[in-house]
Order: structure tokens, then C-alpha cells, then sequence
């Protein structure tokens, strides 16, 4: 096998078109389109978001290429998100790759996201480094939410997950009862940096010990926000740092009890968090101060990987690569795809 690889990452299972080059490990450009068009609507429509794709796809991967300063023939394998995701968007991204790569004359690679997520701490990049086998995985994102044992790159268990909503949903949910514009998550955050985390106590689900459930925390971040409307119309405004740290603190308090669970129940104490919510520095920090208290090692991806991007799709690929996990060019985009 030639160990001077490029492999060519897409993703597209939401909103964000992106493309990455990368070389034996070291990521030669990431680049990400985000769209705008959703803010004004309050969240992603999946129609917009298929169109803003192919809008978007062959520019993103022409940049993605000039910035790695190579040509798309040096490429040995592409590398794409086949699911999960939306099913419009996840097309955009199939149709290319396998044109290109048939037009290339080279493999072709169907990549997990949720597999990606994880595997993205084997990046090799400043600032961050990979985990051991075998480790615990938390997956938090806007669609996800899941405990996963991880016994090498593709031997992957799910532990727990969530029965209803995802932690990231409840993020985003509880901003647009706040009034604040999507996305409304790392508005959350931000505010909550300046607040009383024990102001406003709000009721951790209670589920299994591995699983997780958001819903009744939606509701009653709206119900807490009605009444006390009802009673100060300005309440939300005048207390709205301290709303917002009681709510972050409840969800990252509640992530971090389901992670000692796991930890406890598997003997594992290597814990990486990935996707998008992973970059909430409330987790984050929690996270790390279990490395003091408890004796954890924890690892945390750059920012850059933790929201959706190309890079960990194109890490994905290389480790395929490796092995030769060619996809077939039959395949088809999953929406729903199971870890």
C-alpha cells in the first residue's frame, strides 16, 4: 500500500458543506461552507439546505484542493459521509463523490459520521492527542447523543443513547424559548459564562443509567419561562446570564452523571467527547476537572473538530484506506444509519 496517501473527506449530512485533504494523518485544509439561510427561519430546513449543498460543493472542493496545493490527480481514495443525516443533503454529497471518483478511476469511501466524530481525535494536529483502546466515547450533537465503547476503529458498541431528543436540540430549544436567534446553543454558553449556575434549579431527567432523555427539560425550561413572564414581562431580559448558566449547568451536570456511570460500570477511564456540543466550554471544563478529581484521562477535540467538518470524514477514509474498505459505487445515502 503507498504510504503517501491524499485522501478527499465531504461531508454534507446537514448544513455545512465541507472538504479536507489529508496526508498520512496531517490535514492538509478543511474547509466549511455554513448557510446562513436557516437563521432567519430558526432552525435548518432541509429543502434550503440540499440546494445551498449543490450550490456549494464544487467550489468547497476546488478550495479544499488549492489550499492542500495539490492536484485532484494525486488523490488515492475519496472519502464521503453516507449517513446519518438529511436525506437531500446526504445526496449532494453521495452524487459527487462517486462521479468523482468514478471519473478519477479511484476508490471510493462510505464514512459513519457518527464513527467520524469519534475517530476524528486520531487527527494528528497540535493541541490534541489520541486516545488508547479502549476508551468511552460521548457523542453530543444536535442529532445525537450517545455513550459509545470503543475497542479499536471500527469495533464500536453503543452503551446508552437518548430515548427522545438530543442534548443539542435541547440547547438550541431552550435559546428559542429564551428569544435568542438560531443557532442558539453557543448563545447559551456565552451568557453562561457570566451567570449564576445554581439560580434557577431545573429537574435532571430520570432514565437508565446509561440513557439519556431531553424533552421533559424542554418543557420545562417553557414552562419556567411562561411563569415567571407571566409575572415580570422583562424577566427573561433582566435575568437572562443566569437563566442560561442554570440551564447549561442542569445538561452538563447530567451528561457528566451519565459518563461516571459508564466509567464505573466498564472500568474504563479514558473518556473522549465529540460533535457539535463538544465545544460547550461548560463540558469541556467539567471534563477536564474529572481528570483531577476522579484520575481520567480525558480527550477533547480542537474546536475545528467538533462541529461538522471534512477532516474527520477524510481521517475515516484514510484509516479505510489502510485496509483497503473500498466502497461500491451502488451505494446508497442512508439517513439513518446505525453506528
Amino acid at each position: 500500500m503507498n504510504k503517501n496517501t491524499y485522501i478527499l473527506g465531504i461531508e454534507s449530512s446537514c448544513d455545512d458543506t465541507a472538504a479536507a485533504v489529508i496526508h498520512n494523518g496531517v490535514v492538509l485544509s478543511n474547509v466549511v461552507a455554513g448557510q446562513k439561510i436557516h437563521e432567519e427561519y430558526g432552525g435548518v430546513v432541509p429543502e434550503l439546505a440540499s440546494r445551498a449543498h449543490q450550490q456549494n460543493i464544487v467550489p468547497v472542493v476546488h478550495q479544499a484542493l488549492r489550499k492542500a496545493n495539490i492536484d485532484k490527480k494525486q488523490l488515492s481514495a475519496i472519502a464521503f459521509t453516507q449517513g446519518p443525516g438529511l436525506m437531500g443533503s446526504l445526496l449532494v454529497g453521495t452524487s459527487f463523490s462517486k462521479s468523482l471518483a468514478m471519473g478519477l478511476g479511484i476508490p471510493l469511501i462510505a464514512v459513519n459520521h457518527m464513527q467520524a466524530h469519534i475517530l476524528a481525535h486520531f487527527i494528528k494536529a497540535e493541541g490534541q492527542t489520541a486516545p488508547t483502546f479502549p476508551f468511552i466515547a460521548l457523542t453530543i450533537s444536535g442529532g445525537h447523543t450517545q455513550i459509545v465503547k470503543v475497542t479499536d476503529y471500527f469495533e464500536m458498541e453503543i452503551l446508552g443513547e437518548t430515548i427522545d431528543d438530543a442534548v443539542g436540540e435541547a440547547f438550541d430549544k431552550s435559546a428559542k424559548i429564551l428569544g435568542l436567534p438560531y443557532p442558539g446553543g453557543p448563545l447559551i454558553d456565552k451568557y453562561a459564562q457570566s451567570g449564576n449556575p445554581l439560580a434557577y434549579p431545573f429537574t435532571k431527567p430520570k432514565v437508565g443509567d446509561l440513557e439519556f432523555s431531553f424533552s421533559g427539560l424542554k418543557t420545562a425550561v417553557l414552562y419556567f419561562e411562561e411563569r415567571e413572564t407571566n409575572k415580570n414581562p422583562n424577566f427573561v431580559s433582566e435575568n437572562l446570564e443566569d437563566i442560561c448558566a442554570s440551564i447549561q449547568f442542569t445538561i452538563v451536570d447530567y451528561l457528566m452523571d451519565k459518563i461516571k456511570n459508564a466509567v464505573a460500570i466498564t472500568s474504563i477511564n479514558q473518556v473522549a467527547i465529540g460533535g457539535g456540543v463538544s465545544a460547550n466550554s461548560g463540558i469541556r471544563n467539567a471534563l477536564k476537572a474529572t481528570e483531577k478529581e476522579l484520575g481520567w484521562k480525558t480527550y477533547i477535540p480542537r474546536f475545528e473538530y467538533c462541529t461538522d467538518n471534512a477532516a474527520m470524514i477524510s481521517m475515516v477514509g484514510e484509516l479505510k484506506y489502510k485496509t483497503q474498505q473500498f466502497s461500491s459505487n451502488n451505494l446508497v445515502a442512508k439517513a439513518r444509519m446505525k453506528l
